[in-house]
């Protein structure tokens, strides 16, 4: 390698290494801020003291106020006590808070934790899902328990002196062959029961909120979506942070505190880490006209350089004049489970593309779907990704074929093109016209080779956005890998984390580039060069089944030049003077055919 190339190497190398300093450093909470986190938890759970029974109601004190955020949320009103009650879905247990009229918790039955516990959704610093308030972060409390109902509800109401009146009814979906295990219909009823028109003004429904529940879940997930007209806007909690120019400190932007916009239209929106998700739809009555989120400083472990990041958020919708006697009706339908395709193209307002699977979307898709097929009949998601893989390949093996004869040409013009560039090495311009007059006159296309790679690249991206939020990868095991949804990490080396599969993964890339024929370009050269390090940039802190599906690929391709490589040079012979002895040999054929 020239001095150009050892300095690129030796850039990218340093850039891998900043990389995963600045994850660790700013970003990936540690055992010790989980641990908290969870005690956090445990202590809002405890005060519902929940029966076995699948329903179950209990009088508690008063909600303690939460720990100081960046913008500490007002606690509901305490005038009536706290009464939680927990109903069951079969798949969910959903823990609804009486004063706030929300959802203060969601137990996932099927989802464990880091710690072995099952995965519980809406952070306790974020305000109940279904909470109303008329300003960010600000509950309207005050609502109480209504008795009685069927087993699958809960319903809560809000009397004002003025003659308002607010029902807020949660009807829990049964399993119902996978529809809607995760799911709560609302149905929020304005009543004036007054003498006079009342004047409601603008207010919000919240989402709940979000965190990572796993140290090695990345923070670059954990965010707010809002969906209009079938586009979806994402903000994720480093949106949050001030903004700079790098190495200089000069000041793009300052810190915010709230993210918020106006619009109309609005269908839904949620709070969401990397693998679940809080949704709440608009199915009836007005859109969301507004929304607004904001970051959550939720602990810091001790130490104040490393800090985990949650969100909360909510969905705005208009204000409203009542007439004496008059009702205003929404209905909502609130997910708050994985993040699971199939499940949320069910729900039928677009909940899907809180997936965002980017500009290669159709191909994540495509994959996903294929890779569950697969696991259902191999049982095993890691057998299904290397199935897929192997699958992939078939597909590509003529063009690769193809690419590689296109490759051995331009090896076999590799002397050729040695003494053109020797010859015109003073004169660039003239090099290049004579060099693209040789592949014309040989027949030789000298970018054939990158085209396989060019059509892997959306394959990769693809897996990339897929596996990045694929709910199915969670706790699945292979070989030394405990879970195919975080990196395969074995150990640390002074604190730098040693994972196999991307280190496989380059090293397969160094070996299929050491079997390729070479093409005597050396620009493409240089560039395959550094593809190791541009792949294992992007996959050593990601998902191990990344990794696993490029080292399958590699590995495959190794094998397939490996068939082709003991093939002879093909015989190069100028365009022009083939065609004639083709045109020759078809005169000979049809004079004898007419003899």
């Amino acid at each position: 390698m020239d001095r150009k190339a050892w300095i690129v190497v030796v850039a990218c190398v340093a850039a891998l290494g900043l990389w995963q300093w600045a994850y660790v450093s700013y970003y990936a909470p540690t055992p010790e801020q989980l641990a908290e986190q969870r005690r956090a938890a445990e202590a809002v759970q405890a005060t519902a003291a929940p029966t076995p029974a699948s329903v179950a109601e209990t009088a508690a004190t008063p909600p303690v106020t939460p720990a100081p955020v960046t913008t500490p949320a007002a606690p509901a009103e305490t005038s009536v006590p706290r009464a939680i009650r927990t109903v069951t879905s079969g798949l969910a247990d959903f823990q609804f808070a009486s004063d706030a009229g929300g959802i203060v918790s969601v137990e996932l039955l099927e989802h464990l934790g880091e710690n072995g516990s099952n995965v519980a959704l809406n952070i306790p610093q974020a305000l109940p899902i279904g909470t109303l308030a008329e300003e960010p972060g600000v509950a309207l409390g005050g609502f109480s328990s209504v008795p009685g109902g069927a087993p699958n509800e809960a319903v809560f109401v809000r009397e004002l002196p003025d003659g308002l009146k607010i029902r807020k009814t949660y009807t829990v979906s049964e399993a119902d062959q996978g529809k809607g295990n995760y799911v709560v219909n609302l149905s929020l009823d304005f009543t004036n029961a007054g003498a006079a028109a009342l004047q409601q003004a603008d207010f919000y429904l919240s989402t709940g909120g979000a965190a990572p529940v796993h140290s090695n879940d990345m923070p670059i997930y954990t965010g707010f979506d809002w969906y209009r007209d079938g586009k979806t806007t994402f903000t994720d909690v480093n949106w949050f942070s001030e903004s700079s120019i790098p190495l200089t400190g000069i000041e793009l932007r300052s810190a915010q505190n709230l993210y918020e916009q106006k619009s109309d239209n609005i269908s839904w929106a949620g709070a969401k880490n990397q693998y679940f998700a809080n949704l709440v739809a608009v199915t009836s009555g007005d859109a969301g006209t507004a929304v607004w989120a904001r970051r959550l400083d939720l602990f810091h472990g001790g130490d104040a350089e490393k800090k985990v990041f949650g969100i909360e958020g909510a969905l705005g919708l208009p204000g409203f004049r009542l007439e004496p006697g008059e009702t205003k009706s929404w209905t909502f339908q609130i997910y708050t489970g994985p993040k699971d395709l199939g499940r949320l193209s069910l729900l039928g307002q677009g909940e899907q593309e809180v997936m965002n699977f980017g500009i290669f979307k159709w191909v994540s898709e495509i994959l996903l779907y294929s890779m569950n097929a697969l696991y259902g009949v191999l049982g095993s998601f890691a057998a299904a990704i290397i199935a897929l893989t192997i699958i992939i390949k078939a597909l590509l093996w003529p063009l690769q074929n193809k690419a590689t004869d296109s490759m051995r040409k331009m090896a076999a013009l590799s002397p050729k093109m040695t003494e053109l560039r020797e010859k015109y090495k003073d004169d660039p311009t003239k090099m290049n016209q004579e060099l693209m007059k040789l592949y014309k006159d040989y027949g030789v296309n000298p970018f054939s080779g990158c085209i396989p790679m060019l059509i892997q690249i959306p394959i990769f991206f693809g897996f990339y956005s897929m596996l990045g939020t694929a709910i199915e990868l969670r706790n699945s095991s292979f070989l030394w890998v405990n879970d195919l949804s975080q990196p395969d990490t074995v150990g640390h080396l002074f604190g730098f984390p040693i994972n196999i599969l991307p280190l496989l993964m380059a090293l397969t890339m160094l070996w299929q580039m050491h079997v390729t024929p070479k093409s005597g370009d050396a620009l493409q050269q240089r560039m395959f060069m550094f593809m190791p390090l541009i792949f294992i940039l992007f996959a050593y802190n990601f998902a191990s089944a990344l990794s696993l599906y490029w080292t399958t690929q590699n590995l495959i391709s190794i094998v397939q030049l490996y068939v082709t490589r003991n093939k002879p040079l093909p015989v190069l012979e100028k365009k022009a003077v083939g065609q004639k002895k083709a045109l020759e040999a078809g005169k000979g054929k049809k004079r004898r055919s007419g003899s």
